[in-house]
């Protein structure tokens, strides 16, 4: 029986990328590792132990295989670098609004045989068949998403889904996103419909009463071919995929999915499902609270979700049998220190335990896909469409 797991605390960067004076100028200089260890009394020997202390201070012999992984997705983003995680290779979007694309999409949604409308005077938001409202995504960097919001009172999610890919493919924004729920409805939802700056019209979510139960939510990220990803593969192998916290969003996957976000909760209902698996399983577990901590520049909470995860692996890798794999990263930065509250373009960790894991380094690696490369390789499935396995560096013979 063999159980990998991937284990990702959001946000855990470990110093700032060369590539950031061009990409993400105002990320020069973040390290959210040493910079929070500077701020709060952070105690977290198990991930030190492990390879953590080799990796950033030279110190120590580690006691898990251990490197560190450059982005290769474009900026420091929690979906992209999932999407990366599971074996793609993301391409370099574009910003756009609505005013600028708009007239594109309801073109296309029109060849489909939708009726498309402009239902509000002067902005530029578009109605579909009386129930999804397109526009701009209000929450994220400006230009970033485009948000298919839709009454599933009126449509279902699968025709939700299916308006989205048409606008994915109009497209070349970093996501689509596709939301809705059943205890909102369409007027609820124009009547959230704002202008946050000059020509940024999109509906302002949670006005809209669209999160809570019964919210169901696709992302649709640019360059992406799920059918490629380690997470599709592998089901396509009969071997269950487990998505636990972030993952349950980010990742697409048709098994159990439970999209927790207290970090002991997280930990606790993965450790149970660990327990109880009897065959062939893949665990995909995200620690989001650590990337909440970031965005909120709070280095006292990140400090107590990084001891929680710590305090967790100090007891939960001596459970692991012998063909188990636990790999420990994250998928960017999220420096709370560096001046701004977004995520910040770092190098991350990779730690990987197991009881026939070599302790030695694998180097810095070119992308985060490689991680998705090796999972493929140990379950002895199809590689995804991007990324180098590192295994036979790591595994005793």
């Amino acid at each position: 029986m063999k159980r990998v797991t991937l284990l990702v605390l959001d946000g855990f960067g470990i110093g700032f990328m060369d590539d950031c004076t061009e990409v993400k100028p105002e990320d020069v200089g973040a390290n959210t590792y040493k910079h929070l260890r500077e701020a709060v009394d952070l105690h977290i020997p198990t991930l030190y132990e492990l390879g953590l202390g080799k990796i950033v201070d030279n110190i120590g012999e580690p006691k898990a295989a251990y490197g560190k992984s450059n982005l290769a997705h474009y900026g420091a983003d929690t979906f992209m670098g999932h999407q990366e995680l599971m074996g793609s290779k993301p391409g370099i979007p574009k910003k756009r609004l609505m005013k600028d694309v708009g007239a594109n999409i309801k073109t296309a949604l029109e060849s489909h045989g939708y009726h498309v409308e402009y239902p509000i005077k002067k902005a530029s938001i578009i109605l579909v068949n009386g129930a999804v409202v397109i526009g701009d995504n209000l929450e994220a960097e400006k230009g970033n998403i485009i948000n298919v919001v839709g009454d599933l009172n009126l449509v279902s999610f699968d025709e939700l889904s299916k308006i989205a890919k048409i606008v994915r493919k109009c497209v070349d924004t970093s996501r689509v996103i596709a939301f809705g729920n059943k205890n909102t409805n369409i007027k609820t939802i124009l009547n959230a419909v704002k202008e946050k700056s000059p020509g940024q019209w999109g509906v302002d979510s949670p006005k809209a009463n669209v999160y809570g139960d019964g919210y169901q939510v696709l992302h649709l990220g640019y360059g992406i071919n799920y059918d490629r990803q380690f997470a599709h593969i592998a089901e396509l192998n009969q071997i269950p995929v487990y998505r636990i916290g972030k993952t349950a969003d980010v990742i697409q996957a048709t098994g159990f999915k439970d999209p927790v976000v207290n970090t002991r909760s997280v930990l606790e209902t993965y450790r149970a499902l660990f327990r109880e698996s009897k065959g062939d399983s893949v665990f995909l577990v995200n620690v989001q609270e650590t990337d909440l901590a970031g965005h909120k520049q709070d280095c006292a909470w990140y400090k107590e979700v990084l001891e929680e995860v710590d305090g967790f692996l100090s007891t939960f890798i001596s459970e692991l049998k012998d063909d188990d794999l636990l790999i420990v990263t994250a998928d960017h930065g999220n420096d709370p220190t560096i001046g701004h509250s977004n995520h910040t373009r770092e190098q991350t960790p990779i730690l990987v335990v197991g009881p026939k894991v070599r302790p030695v380094s694998i180097g810095i690696r070119n992308t985060m896909a490689d991680i998705a490369a090796t999972m493929a390789q140990y379950m002895n499935i199809d590689p995804p469409e991007y990324g180098v396995s590192f295994l036979r560096d790591i595994i005793m013979e």
